[in-house]
């Protein structure tokens, strides 16, 4: 039996790699991230408070965290890809239901099950991912990177649509958009389901590879910090904007403005990704998200709100790829899949404990301001401690 990274020579590695992204695209981009393009009608159709709003990312991120538990799991059963498509087809069923059903709990199931999806989905695509970029190794910072363009994707095709299907059916019409999105999500999964890539289940002895924590502490530590600072953004920006005055144009263009910043993540970070065995890279991306984050505090001003999108979206999902630029340059390829598990689980609890921490700030003050700058005063904590990792593979 082959083991995972034994994947035959592919013809056009760029291509298969983009397919690959369109799993991350579904389940990170639309099911996972969309839900604050919805948010506002939602909360407002069914009467919800802001802890409540904060409380279905909470779940959310508890199914994301359960995912990246079960991924090794998962692929020991399945192998790599059987394991993304899997994640994609969860993230399909729970669009679906969300547009099915107001009832709290199908809702907070539906947001578990996205959550769930989009982990195993990312554990098994970026092991795929490293593996592809480990066959290529000239360009392997530019090929894993690749990969983690896919959010980005689904933030845009997610904010071309929700905001104008919002102001279109008016309000108590975020199911629309839920179905909607859907139907976009089966049409996006079909590349995927015609593609598919030969990796069958690794042998028992790669999937129990060792893997010691203590090396990748801090690592770890900053890496969870991000995962509680970052998600108040991603939650409650939209709601910011629609506070402020932003009409549904304005809303589809800051959401749009994040995904075109991933976009360009690739070009922008390719060669610092080269150095990403210790926590420098890791700070110096996680520095340039806090100042991204921090851009939309000075001012609900166009400007100030489409700079930040621009510098939150780009940095956001290069510090993603450096956590597996890590994994990749530190570990041998048959601890990848456990690697990167590790470093998602952590990343899992910090965003367990964001959403419902940010709502509850919320509603005690009155005010979004005071979580989005207590996120921000989380990330730059975090992009400190970074720089404190050193590279595992010199002496420690």
């Amino acid at each position: 039996m082959k083991s995972p990274d034994s994947i035959a020579p592919l013809p056009n590695p760029a291509r298969t790699v983009l397919i690959l992204s369109l799993a991350p695209a579904i389940g990170l981009g639309i099911g996972r991230f969309a839900y604050s393009l919805v948010l506002p009608d939602m909360r407002e159709s069914l009467q919800w408070s802001y802890s409540t709003a904060g409380f279905m990312n909470t779940v959310n991120a508890a199914g994301y965290l359960a995912g990246a538990l079960g991924g090794a799991a998962f692929v020991r059963r399945f192998g790599l890809f059987k394991t993304l498509w899997l994640g994609v087809l969860m993230s399909i069923v729970s669009l679906i239901l969300c547009a099915l059903s107001g009832n709290f709990f199908v809702l907070s199931f539906a947001r578990i099950l996205v959550g769930f999806g989009a982990a195993i989905s990312f554990v098994g695509g970026g092991a795929l991912a490293a593996t592809i970029a480990q066959a290529n190794p000239k360009r392997s910072a530019f090929l894993l990177s690749l990969f983690y363009t896919g959010p980005g994707l689904g933030l845009i095709v997610s904010g071309l649509a929700s905001p104008f299907l919002l102001q279109y059916f008016g309000p108590g019409s975020w199911w629309i958009v839920w179905a909607a999105l859907g139907a976009i999500s089966i049409a996006m999964a079909i590349p995927l389901l015609i593609n598919p890539i030969d990796t069958p289940p690794p042998e028992s002895a790669t999937a129990s590879a060792p893997v010691a924590l203590k090396p990748m502490i801090i690592f770890l530590i900053a890496y969870f910090i991000f995962g509680a600072g970052y998600i108040a953004y991603m939650t409650f920006m939209i709601a910011y904007v629609r506070d402020a005055g932003g009409s549904a144009a304005a809303q589809s263009a800051f959401w749009c403005l994040i995904g075109i910043g991933a976009f360009a993540s690739p070009w922008v970070w390719r060669r610092l990704m080269t150095k990403g065995d210790s926590g420098r890279t890791f700070g110096i991306i996680m520095a340039t998200l806090t100042v991204g984050a921090a851009l939309a505090m000075i001012g609900a001003t166009p400007f100030w709100l489409a700079t930040s999108a621009l510098v939150f979206g780009n940095s956001f999902f290069a510090v993603v790829t450096a956590t597996t630029a890590f994994s990749r340059l530190n570990y041998p390829p048959d601890a990848w899949p456990k690697v990167i598990g590790i470093m998602t689980i952590t990343f899992g609890l910090g965003q367990t404990l964001g959403p419902f921490a940010s709502g509850a700030i919320t509603d005690a003050t009155g005010s979004l301001s005071y979580a989005l700058n207590f996120s921000v005063a989380l990330l730059a904590l975090g992009a400190v401690l970074a720089f404190f990792q050193k590279s595992l593979r010199s002496p420690q």
